[in-house]
């Protein structure tokens, strides 16, 4: 498995949330453990017409625990407050479809891997780190902080890269070589050609 691959199945294992945590008094770790536990159930959810249940099992699952607004904010720095309100909502939602069909794409790929959880640690202004492990691959960290009264995730950092960072050098790098309307048109094509192909 490729590095990216490995960053991917480690988000994608550890986006999925405890639908039913009432608040963050439920430990990261915790709620990490029961999204992984949750996430594998789908995954091998074999039943005849599961795979499109699945995606959007998954879907629903991801846009519980992500901090997309977070990440988006992370992912653009300091270009994100020359846009308009209008053009960050929909970079917001942009973005989160581009991630959701990396970490969908990475589903299968996910096997029998395991994972062990090492460690949390949460700070007072609301924030926490929970560590983790696929076992026999790299080991990870998955920055977390409250967000209405729960656990969201807003990046994943693996062997010290984060993956918000990864895609800011990307976008910084467009927008200041071109603009951002260009960056907002290659999602967007990205986002079509993958509807095109799916059909």
């Amino acid at each position: 498995m490729t590095h990216w691959i490995g960053i991917l199945v480690s988000v994608a294992c550890l986006l999925v949330a405890q639908t039913a945590m009432a608040s963050p008094a439920v430990g990261p770790r915790d709620a990490v453990e029961t999204a992984v536990a949750r996430f594998m159930k789908i995954v091998h959810n074999t039943q005849p017409g599961g795979a499109a249940e699945r995606t959007t099992e998954i879907r629903d699952i991801v846009r519980e625990m992500f901090d997309f607004d977070e990440i988006s904010k992370r992912a653009l720095s300091r270009h994100w407050q020359s846009l308009q309100t209008e053009d960050q909502a929909e970079f917001v939602t942009l973005f989160r479809d581009l991630l959701e069909r990396a970490y969908l794409a990475q589903v299968e790929s996910v096997g029998d891997d395991q994972i062990a959880f090492l460690g949390e640690s949460i700070d007072a202004g609301g924030s926490a780190i929970v560590r983790s492990k696929v076992l026999t691959k790299h080991g990870s960290e998955i920055p977390l902080h409250v967000l209405n009264g729960r656990w969201r995730i807003y990046d994943v950092v693996v062997q010290g890269v984060s993956f918000i960072a990864s895609y800011r050098t990307q976008f910084d790098r467009v927008i200041r070589t071109e603009s951002y309307g260009a960056l907002r048109d290659r999602l967007v094509r990205k986002a079509s050609e993958t509807t095109a192909a799916q059909r």
